[in-house]
Protein backbone atom coordinates (compact mmCIF):
# COMPACT_ATOMS: atom_id res chain seq x y z
CA UNK A 1 0.00 0.00 0.00
CA UNK A 2 3.08 2.09 0.87
CA UNK A 3 4.57 1.94 -2.68
CA UNK A 4 0.84 2.48 -4.96
CA UNK A 5 1.05 5.84 -2.49
CA UNK A 6 4.42 7.28 -3.45
CA UNK A 7 4.04 5.86 -6.68
CA UNK A 8 1.19 8.07 -7.05
CA UNK A 9 2.60 11.08 -5.56
CA UNK A 10 5.77 10.44 -7.56
CA UNK A 11 3.35 11.02 -11.11
CA UNK A 12 1.39 13.43 -9.46
CA UNK A 13 4.66 15.60 -9.20
CA UNK A 14 6.50 15.10 -12.08
CA UNK A 15 3.42 15.58 -14.41
CA UNK A 16 2.48 18.85 -12.14
CA UNK A 17 6.01 19.85 -12.87
CA UNK A 18 5.96 18.79 -16.40
CA UNK A 19 2.85 21.05 -17.15
CA UNK A 20 3.95 24.14 -15.56
CA UNK A 21 7.38 24.07 -17.37
CA UNK A 22 5.67 23.39 -20.40
CA UNK A 23 3.28 26.34 -20.25
CA UNK A 24 6.11 28.42 -18.64
CA UNK A 25 8.60 28.30 -21.61
CA UNK A 26 5.69 28.57 -23.80
CA UNK A 27 3.93 31.56 -22.51
CA UNK A 28 3.10 33.68 -25.63
CA UNK A 29 0.84 30.69 -27.25
CA UNK A 30 -0.18 29.30 -23.72
CA UNK A 31 -2.49 32.55 -22.46
CA UNK A 32 -5.85 34.23 -24.28
CA UNK A 33 -8.81 33.63 -26.18
CA UNK A 34 -7.16 31.60 -29.13
CA UNK A 35 -4.36 29.74 -26.83
CA UNK A 36 -2.67 26.18 -27.97
CA UNK A 37 -1.53 25.21 -24.35
CA UNK A 38 1.03 22.78 -25.16
CA UNK A 39 0.81 21.38 -21.93
CA UNK A 40 -3.09 20.35 -22.28
CA UNK A 41 -1.49 17.34 -24.23
CA UNK A 42 -0.98 16.06 -20.98
CA UNK A 43 -4.63 15.73 -19.92
CA UNK A 44 -4.99 12.05 -21.51
CA UNK A 45 -2.88 10.93 -19.03
CA UNK A 46 -5.12 10.39 -16.47
CA UNK A 47 -6.69 7.56 -18.31
CA UNK A 48 -3.04 5.86 -18.17
CA UNK A 49 -2.76 6.70 -14.36
CA UNK A 50 -4.91 8.13 -11.71
CA UNK A 51 -1.89 10.08 -10.39
CA UNK A 52 -2.48 12.12 -13.44
CA UNK A 53 -5.34 13.83 -11.95
CA UNK A 54 -3.60 15.64 -8.84
CA UNK A 55 -0.60 16.29 -11.48
CA UNK A 56 -2.80 18.21 -14.12
CA UNK A 57 -4.44 19.83 -11.71
CA UNK A 58 -1.60 21.24 -9.66
CA UNK A 59 0.01 22.05 -12.56
CA UNK A 60 -2.69 24.30 -14.18
CA UNK A 61 -3.42 25.98 -10.34
CA UNK A 62 0.11 26.93 -10.63
CA UNK A 63 0.41 28.28 -14.31
CA UNK A 64 -2.25 30.71 -12.91
CA UNK A 65 0.46 32.33 -11.09
CA UNK A 66 2.20 33.61 -14.53
CA UNK A 67 2.37 36.41 -16.44
CA UNK A 68 -0.88 36.49 -19.11
CA UNK A 69 -3.26 34.41 -16.81
CA UNK A 70 -6.33 36.37 -15.58
CA UNK A 71 -5.26 35.87 -11.73
CA UNK A 72 -7.53 34.48 -9.16
CA UNK A 73 -10.06 33.77 -11.83
CA UNK A 74 -7.81 31.60 -13.63
CA UNK A 75 -6.82 29.90 -10.47
CA UNK A 76 -10.51 28.99 -9.44
CA UNK A 77 -11.50 28.15 -13.12
CA UNK A 78 -8.75 27.51 -14.99
CA UNK A 79 -8.59 24.72 -12.24
CA UNK A 80 -11.69 23.28 -11.86
CA UNK A 81 -11.91 23.01 -15.51
CA UNK A 82 -8.67 20.59 -15.31
CA UNK A 83 -9.59 18.88 -12.49
CA UNK A 84 -13.27 18.09 -14.54
CA UNK A 85 -11.60 16.72 -17.55
CA UNK A 86 -9.14 14.83 -15.63
CA UNK A 87 -11.58 12.81 -13.62
CA UNK A 88 -13.84 12.61 -16.61
CA UNK A 89 -10.76 11.30 -18.65
CA UNK A 90 -9.73 8.57 -15.66
CA UNK A 91 -13.58 7.41 -15.45
CA UNK A 92 -13.56 7.25 -19.79
CA UNK A 93 -10.03 4.98 -19.64
CA UNK A 94 -11.97 2.08 -20.71
CA UNK A 95 -13.85 4.01 -24.07
CA UNK A 96 -12.02 4.14 -27.37
CA UNK A 97 -8.96 6.59 -27.02
CA UNK A 98 -9.88 9.30 -29.43
CA UNK A 99 -12.87 10.03 -26.94
CA UNK A 100 -10.32 10.95 -24.70
CA UNK A 101 -9.87 13.95 -25.53
CA UNK A 102 -13.64 15.47 -25.12
CA UNK A 103 -13.62 16.15 -21.53
CA UNK A 104 -10.73 18.42 -21.82
CA UNK A 105 -12.11 20.09 -25.23
CA UNK A 106 -15.63 20.37 -23.61
CA UNK A 107 -14.57 21.69 -19.93
CA UNK A 108 -11.94 24.58 -20.86
CA UNK A 109 -14.00 25.38 -23.98
CA UNK A 110 -17.05 26.25 -21.98
CA UNK A 111 -15.69 27.11 -18.22
CA UNK A 112 -12.08 28.91 -19.62
CA UNK A 113 -14.22 30.76 -22.79
CA UNK A 114 -16.51 32.00 -20.77
CA UNK A 115 -14.17 32.99 -17.84
CA UNK A 116 -11.89 34.63 -20.64
CA UNK A 117 -15.37 35.85 -22.42
CA UNK A 118 -16.11 37.96 -19.52
CA UNK A 119 -12.76 38.89 -18.17
CA UNK A 120 -11.22 40.42 -21.65
CA UNK A 121 -15.41 41.75 -22.77
CA UNK A 122 -15.23 39.22 -25.69
CA UNK A 123 -17.83 37.58 -27.50
CA UNK A 124 -18.77 34.36 -25.74
CA UNK A 125 -19.38 31.94 -28.64
CA UNK A 126 -16.51 32.84 -30.32
CA UNK A 127 -14.49 33.09 -27.01
CA UNK A 128 -15.55 29.05 -26.55
CA UNK A 129 -14.77 28.00 -29.81
CA UNK A 130 -11.11 29.51 -29.97
CA UNK A 131 -10.67 27.83 -26.56
CA UNK A 132 -12.22 24.69 -27.55
CA UNK A 133 -9.84 25.13 -30.96
CA UNK A 134 -7.02 25.29 -29.05
CA UNK A 135 -7.72 22.26 -26.97
CA UNK A 136 -8.46 20.18 -30.01
CA UNK A 137 -5.10 20.46 -31.19
CA UNK A 138 -3.11 20.54 -28.11
CA UNK A 139 -5.37 16.93 -27.70
CA UNK A 140 -5.48 15.48 -30.52
CA UNK A 141 -2.46 16.46 -32.36
CA UNK A 142 -0.38 16.18 -29.48
CA UNK A 143 -2.37 14.25 -26.65
CA UNK A 144 -3.23 11.17 -28.67
CA UNK A 145 0.53 10.51 -30.11
CA UNK A 146 1.78 11.12 -26.68
CA UNK A 147 -1.10 8.46 -25.31
CA UNK A 148 -0.65 5.89 -27.54
CA UNK A 149 3.32 6.08 -27.54
CA UNK A 150 3.34 5.74 -23.36
CA UNK A 151 0.23 2.77 -23.58
CA UNK A 152 2.72 0.94 -25.92
CA UNK A 153 5.38 1.12 -23.48
CA UNK A 154 3.19 -0.46 -21.38
CA UNK A 155 3.38 2.87 -18.88
CA UNK A 156 -0.28 2.05 -17.56
CA UNK A 157 1.09 -1.66 -16.14
CA UNK A 158 2.97 0.64 -13.79
CA UNK A 159 2.85 -0.58 -10.49
CA UNK A 160 4.77 -1.07 -7.41
CA UNK A 161 6.74 -3.85 -6.63
CA UNK A 162 5.67 -5.50 -3.13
Amino acid sequence: MKNKTVLYLCQAGVIAAVYFVLVFILQPISFGALQVRVAEALTLLPALMPGAIPGLTIGCFLTALLPGSFGAPDMIFGTLASLLAATSTYFMRKLPPWLLPLPSILFNAIIVGTMISKLAELPLALTMLEVGAGQMIATYVLGLPLFYGLRRTGLNQLQPRK
